[in-house]
């Protein structure tokens, strides 16, 4: 019976399992997370501009550029249900948040 070294480590020490992988942020402005949050608690973009007495077309831009900065990490963000994922991924919001 062959039996290997690392055999007799406890699962959450093996090297097996999986680390937790650091993804590479993006530096959002605090009126980029203020516009995404608000967009998150809302029911639409226009809805979330009101809330925050901007324009739709204001809103869509700081949008526009926070998805940005995601794809340029390599990680997109095309619809809401993505950014919401990589904004819970990063620790910008919660579950409870939404």
């Amino acid at each position: 019976m062959n039996v290997r070294p690392d055999m007799n480590v406890r699962p959450e020490e093996s090297t097996m399992s999986s680390p937790t992988l650091e993804r590479p942020k993006p530096h959002l402005s605090k009126r980029e997370l203020e516009v995404m949050r608000a967009w998150f608690a809302s029911n639409s973009k226009s809805e979330a501009a009101a809330s925050l007495y901007l324009s739709l077309g204001t809103v869509n831009t700081y949008l526009t550029r926070i998805r940005s900065k995601y794809l340029a990490l390599g990680r997109p963000a095309g619809t809401k249900a993505a950014l919401v994922a990589r904004a819970i991924e990063d620790g910008i919001v919660d579950v409870s948040d939404l």
